[in-house]
């Protein structure tokens, strides 16, 4: 594994996530959703943007489902929720609203698939076992 990694590392990777996932849809009326419900001209630059949007998604998913699988992901979520909970009752969020409950789910589906992302490189580290697949070769990091 090379020694690149870091948690800067695993924040770039959560940020491209959180990218990824607001800029699908969010409550703001600024989002690829948003866009495609608005009939102002080409249809071409949404066809790319979407593809785009499908080839990080694929990208991320499938990595987050291979390095967490199902559990991972539902024990990740179920971390994410229950931070979301506290914070709701340290009054920070207020879940009660439906602006705020969209933008927490939005951002714990990113954080579960920044954490996919990271989780094989985060593994190695404090473990120092490999993942069959990157045995063998320098993973890109």
């Amino acid at each position: 594994m090379n020694g690149n990694f870091s948690i800067v590392s695993i924040f770039v990777r959560w940020l491209l996530a959180l990218f990824i996932v607001y800029g699908t849809y969010n409550p703001s009326g600024y989002s690829y959703y948003h866009w495609l419900l608005r009939d102002d001209g080409l249809v071409s630059p949404r066809v790319l943007a979407g593809v785009v949007l499908a080839i990080f998604y694929i990208v991320y998913l499938r990595a987050t489902f291979r390095s967490l699988g199902p559990i991972g992901m539902a024990l990740t979520t179920a971390l994410c929720g229950s931070i979301a909970w506290l914070f709701s009752q340290w009054h920070i969020l207020d879940l009660n609203a439906p602006r705020q409950q969209t933008m927490v789910s939005l951002a714990v589906s990113a954080s579960v698939m920044g954490i996919g992302m990271s989780w094989s490189a985060i593994r190695y580290r404090i473990s120092g076992q490999h993942d069959s697949e990157d045995v063998g070769t320098e993973p890109l990091v």
